[in-house]
C-alpha cells in the first residue's frame, strides 16, 4: 500500500528537476537586450552585461544603475490522456522577475559590477478536478541569483570578466493523491528550499572598429534543497501518505554563449547568439525520505543537451530614441517520455521588438515585447505514471507566452 502510494506521489513531483527545464529558466534580464532577441554577449555594452557577458561592463566608464521587471503570462492545454480529447488549461498567472545591475569603473582598466535577478522561476497550476491532478496541480519556483564580477581592460579592443554567484531557492508543489482502494483523493503540499554557488565569466574582443566577438560562460549551481511534505489526508491514512523531511540535491546547467555584433554604420547594428545548455548534467532524480519507512526515491531523466540560436537588431533613430527588434529559436531537453503537466514544455520561437528613450541626459527607458510560440508536443510513449502506478500520459500540449520588459537606467 505504500509502495503504490508513493508511486501515486510521483517521483517528478518532489522537487522536480523539470523547475530546471527551459520552460522555467528565464532569460530576460534587461528590455534592452530582450528587444534584441536576447543576442547581446557580443555587444554587451548596458550593465545587464553582468548576465550576458560581464567582460562587456569595462566599456562602462563612471557610475552605472539598472533596475527592471519582465511580466509572464504563460498559457497551456493539454489534450487527452490518448485515446481521450479533452482539452485542459492552466490557470491564468502573472509572474514578475526583476533585474538589478550595479557597475563601478575602479581605475582606467578594472571595472566591479554586482546583479540580483531571477534566472530560474515560474510555475504552473492546473485545475484541482483535471485528470492530471495526481501528475501536477500547483507548482511554483523562486530564485536569486546574486553575482558579484570583476572586469579587466587589458585594452581598448580585449576585456576579460570573472565572477561568482549565490543563489537561493523556493520551490512550493502541491499536487494529489489517489487513496484507492479507499475513497476519495489527498492534496500533498511540499514546500522547501536550498541554495547553490557557482562562478561566471566573459571575454569580449573588439575586432575592428564595425565587428565585436564575446564568450560568456555561467557554471552549473547545484542546490542542496531540504522541505517538509504534508498532506490533508484522514487521520485514518495519513500514516501510509508520503509526508515528513525530504532532502534532494539539483544541479542547474552550465551556459555557453558565442556572440557577435556587427555596426553596419552609425545607426545600425546587428547581433546574433549561440547559446549551448548543458542539460545532460540532469541525468538522474533521488528523492531521499527522512522518514526510513518511505525509503529513497530514484528515477531517470536523461535530459538532452541543448542550445539557443538568437538574433537581434537596434536602430538609433535619434540620440535619443532607439528601435529594436529580434528572434530566437529555443531547442527544449526534455525527451519525449519524460514530458509532463507540471513544465509542458516543447522546443520554441521567440519574436521580439522594443524601444529605448533617453528621458534625460543620465536617465533612460527601455521596453520589450515578447510572443513565444511553443511546438506543439505530441507524446505517444510516455514514461510518466499516474493514478498509482499507471503509466503512459500521453496527449497533446500547446503552450504560448507574452512577455513584457520594462528597464530604467542611471548613468553618472
Amino acid at each position: 500500500m505504500i509502495k503504490k502510494l508513493l508511486l501515486g506521489f510521483g517521483i517528478a513531483a518532489v522537487f522536480t528537476a523539470q523547475i530546471f527545464a527551459s520552460g522555467f529558466q528565464i532569460n530576460e534580464h534587461g528590455a534592452r537586450a530582450m528587444a534584441m532577441g536576447g543576442a547581446f554577449a557580443g555587444l554587451a555594452n548596458d550593465p545587464s552585461a553582468i548576465f550576458f557577458n560581464p567582460a562587456g561592463i569595462a566599456q562602462l566608464n563612471g557610475t552605472h544603475f539598472m533596475a527592471g521587471v519582465t511580466l509572464i503570462s504563460p498559457k497551456a492545454t493539454f489534450r487527452g490522456p490518448a485515446p481521450q480529447i479533452t482539452e485542459y488549461s492552466i490557470d491564468h498567472q502573472l509572474f514578475t522577475p526583476i533585474n538589478f545591475y550595479f557597475t563601478q569603473q575602479i581605475s582606467k582598466k578594472f571595472f566591479v559590477g554586482l546583479s540580483v535577478n531571477n534566472p530560474y522561476g515560474l510555475g504552473t497550476k492546473w485545475p484541482s478536478d483535471w485528470v492530471g491532478r495526481y501528475l501536477a496541480y500547483d507548482t511554483s519556483v523562486e530564485t536569486f541569483f546574486f553575482t558579484p564580477v570583476v572586469a579587466y581592460k587589458i585594452s581598448d579592443n580585449l576585456m576579460l570578466s570573472a565572477g561568482m554567484t549565490y543563489a537561493t531557492g523556493k520551490v512550493t508543489i502541491k499536487k494529489y493523491v489517489s487513496l484507492a482502494p479507499f475513497n476519495g483523493d489527498a492534496l500533498v503540499s511540499l514546500e522547501g528550499d536550498g541554495t547553490a554557488i557557482g562562478f561566471t565569466g566573459g571575454i569580449l574582443w573588439k575586432a575592428t572598429d564595425k565587428l565585436s566577438v564575446g564568450i560568456s560562460y555561467r557554471s552549473e549551481s547545484k542546490f542542496d534543497f531540504s522541505g517538509t511534505a504534508t498532506s490533508d489526508a484522514p487521520a485514518a491514512l495519513a500514516s501510509v501518505v508520503p509526508s515528513g523531511d525530504i532532502t534532494a540535491s539539483l544541479t542547474t546547467p552550465q551556459n555557453i554563449t558565442f556572440g557577435l555584433a556587427y555596426k553596419f554604420n552609425d545607426k545600425l547594428t546587428v547581433t546574433a547568439d549561440y547559446q549551448y545548455v548543458g542539460w545532460s548534467c540532469y541525468d538522474s532524480l533521488k528523492v531521499e525520505f527522512k522518514n526510513p519507512a518511505y525509503g529513497d526515491l530514484a528515477a531517470p531523466r536523461l535530459y538532452n543537451n541543448s542550445f539557443i540560436a538568437r538574433f537581434g537588431t537596434e536602430y538609433k533613430v535619434s540620440d535619443g530614441l532607439d528601435l529594436r527588434g529580434g528572434i530566437y529559436y529555443d531547442k527544449n531537453p526534455v525527451p519525449d517520455e519524460y514530458v509532463e503537466p507540471s513544465l509542458p514544455d516543447a522546443d520554441r520561437l521567440g519574436f521580439n521588438v522594443g524601444v529605448g528613450y533617453n528621458l534625460t541626459k543620465n536617465i533612460k527607458v527601455d521596453l520589450a515585447y515578447m510572443f513565444i510560440r511553443f511546438s506543439e508536443r505530441k507524446i505517444e510513449d510516455s514514461k510518466v505514471e499516474y493514478t498509482n502506478g499507471t503509466s503512459k500520459f500521453n496527449g497533446v500540449y500547446n503552450s504560448s507566452a507574452h512577455l513584457f520588459g520594462v528597464n530604467f537606467s542611471y548613468n553618472f
